[in-house]
């Protein structure tokens, strides 16, 4: 197995920022990371790969994430009445595919929340999809593939 350890260095990078902003609740520069069509997916199914034709608990678009993001900021939902705080850990970053246009990523993510002085950990493989803009990436997709998505999640006040 032969890596590109600069290439992984700066999606590794990217990833993290990515994770930061939505730690520290940076939600419109968060927004700005997409690609003008990029998809925000979190399905139901571990194994699913058609995500537009079946259930998923998240599959936003543009504007579903602007609105996704007005409620958590203004407060418009019953989840955001009571928004925790969270720390994501993003390990096993791993070069799927890489081209000019268009890099490939899987990784580990944990993202804990502590709200009502609860803590609850979410596992979760994540899959992006990164366009290539500069020196840097916009999302095209990005896929959380919770663990325990078939299973009980209690109300979710934030993006994973």
């Amino acid at each position: 197995m032969k890596s590109n350890t600069q290439l992984l260095t700066k999606v590794t990078e990217f990833i993290s920022y990515e994770a930061d902003l939505l730690d520290h609740k940076s939600y419109q520069e968060w927004l700005a990371l997409w690609a003008p069509k990029g998809l925000y997916i979190v399905p139901t199914d571990l194994n699913e790969t058609d995500y537009l034709g079946t259930l998923n608990l998240a599959l936003d678009d543009a504007d579903m994430r602007r609105m996704r993001v007005a409620r958590l900021e203004n407060g418009e939902s019953v989840s955001a009445n009571s928004v925790g705080s969270t720390v994501r850990m993003v390990s096993r970053v791993r070069i799927l595919e890489a081209g000019d246009e268009m890099v490939m990523v899987r990784c580990a993510q944990t993202l804990n929340e502590l709200r009502h002085g609860k803590l609850v950990t979410y596992p979760a493989n994540v899959e992006f999809t990164l366009r290539v803009s500069g020196d840097s990436y916009q999302i095209e997709q990005k896929v959380v593939k919770l663990l325990h998505a078939d299973g009980f999640l209690r109300t979710v006040s934030f993006i994973f």
